[in-house]
């Protein structure tokens, strides 16, 4: 083998790094043998993932995540953002709800001993509201509601037909009317009447009896079944799709059913109708299929007051099933509450608190509190103008809600008629401007209302004008 010589100054060289690494193992010195720089901390947000469109009036979820950061602080790209500012933890999640329209990110910076980093998320763009996005100049008469043989009007509730079965066709607009066709007395009404949702459609007869008088709101079944709130009749008749009228549900004990909605079920939550009542209480009545397995009274002491022409009740029941959550419109307060996981309120869960009183000539009313073992579950999500003795909402395609006015309360100092879009998530609950649907000057014509989608996805929202006994519709532009 071949022996390698090394020079002096080779040999010196290789000395001095050796007692440099050594001075730097033994001395603690920085950047010294072993030792690694401090990492610098990073941020990500893994939500949302992608660039997202929203309405205004929609939340956006935020979830982000660091490494080696001590601290961070929150910022928004644009005023529009929404809630999202100041000191956040390390790694976390916000649901924020953007005030305006735009596009907006939102971001962390986040210090630690490695120095200061930002990080911000996908872009989020806010569109307008999907109300400002109807057009009242393109709202066209689907057709009169007159019942065909006994000739009641005045309508109330109105639903959308889920399937075709008996008389009743997918897609048709199912009416309930609350004066009968003899006397035109309001209370009196004791007839459902179907539409097919296309201009100058003619009503026809679905059902007549004395177990829907007083019909003022209706709900369809799964399989076109027909649940209807009778106000003086003091039932909640089961229509079947070919008119035969029953009482399936006259054991329970009712105060003037004054809302309905249906709830499918899903999971362990087995499908339930939900009824309100003019002395303030709200019903479930727990399903399988069309058969009740269960009565329970959730809800109690909401307001209820007046008479036929003017009730102030619990009203307009909304039910959204992506989150378990119905709506409840209060008309004595002018307020919109939501009761969240609804389907999971116990007999007497939630109880409203404040003192009802009957609205005054002016002034504001008390927003409504609430106590008993699921008080946590409910939410006023809006209270005060523009609402104006609120009666009737549908669900959005988005998730918000359309609430329009009886004008029950209304003192002159606003148009009449006007509807509203009411966010869960908006702080305040109003979005956008309220629209006038009903441009007669003659307040009271707004009761049912329901919202669809086209297919294109385009929103549709139908409702009676009860100043003219005719379903309408209100499409985008």
């Amino acid at each position: 083998m071949r022996r390698r010589n090394f020079s002096p100054v080779t040999a010196l060289s290789c000395a001095l790094v050796f007692a440099s690494l050594a001075t730097g193992c033994g001395g603690g010195g920085m950047g010294g043998y072993g030792m690694s720089p401090t990492p610098q901390p990073t941020v990500m947000f893994s939500s949302p993932a992608q660039a997202v469109t929203i309405h205004l009036g929609q939340a956006v979820k935020l979830a982000w995540s660091t490494t080696y950061a001590t601290s961070c602080s929150a910022s928004t790209s644009s005023d529009i953002g929404g809630s999202f500012s100041g000191t956040q933890p390390m790694s976390g999640s916000a649901t924020i709800a953007p005030v305006g329209t735009g596009t907006v990110t939102y971001m962390l910076s986040c210090t630690g001993a490695g120095g200061t980093v930002s990080g911000s998320s996908a872009d989020v763009t806010v569109l307008p509201s999907i109300l400002s996005m109807l057009s009242t100049t393109t709202i066209i008469t689907i057709g009169s509601t007159l019942d065909p043989i006994e000739h009641g009007g005045n309508p109330y509730g109105l639903a959308i037909a889920p399937v075709t079965a008996g008389l009743i066709t997918a897609g048709d607009l199912i009416v309930c009317n609350f004066n009968d066709g003899a006397t035109n007395t309001q209370g009196m009404g004791t007839t459902i009447v179907g539409l097919h949702p296309t201009a100058g459609a003619t009503p026809y007869h679905i059902a007549q009896s004395s177990s829907l008088e007083g019909c003022n709101a209706l709900t369809l079944l799964p399989d076109d079944s027909i649940s209807a709130a009778a106000y003086t009749a003091n039932q909640n008749p089961l229509v079947a799709p070919d008119g035969t009228v029953s009482t399936p549900f006259a054991a329970d004990t009712f105060a003037n059913p004054w809302g309905e909605a249906y709830a499918a079920a899903a999971g362990q939550n087995a499908a339930a109708l939900y009824v309100s009542n003019a002395d303030g209480t709200i019903d479930r009545i727990t399903l399988s299929g069309d058969t009740q397995t269960a009565f329970t009274q959730i809800v109690s002491r909401f307001c209820g007051s007046g008479a036929p022409g003017a009730i102030l009740a619990p009203a307009g029941l909304t039910y959204d099933p992506s989150i378990d959550t119905l709506y409840v419109i209060d008309t004595t307060t002018n307020s919109v509450v939501s009761l969240a996981n609804v389907s999971q309120i116990g007999a007497d869960g939630v109880m409203v608190t404040n003192t009802c009183v009957p609205p005054p000539s002016s002034g504001s009313l008390p927003m409504p509190a609430f106590s008993g073992p699921s008080a946590s579950s409910a939410t006023v999500i809006a209270h005060g103008a523009p609402l104006a003795g609120p009666l009737s909402s549908a669900l959005l395609p988005d998730g918000d809600l359309i609430v329009e006015n009886s004008d029950v309360s209304i003192t002159g100092s606003q148009m009449p008629n006007l509807a509203m879009e009411v966010s869960p998530v908006l702080p305040g609950g109003i979005v956008g401007e309220p629209v006038q649907l009903d441009s007669s000057g003659t307040p009271g014509a707004l009761f049912g209302i329901v919202a669809t989608v086209d297919g294109q996805g385009n929103p549709i929202v139908y409702f009676n004008d009860d100043n003219t006994n005719t379903v309408m519709r209100m499409t985008t532009q």
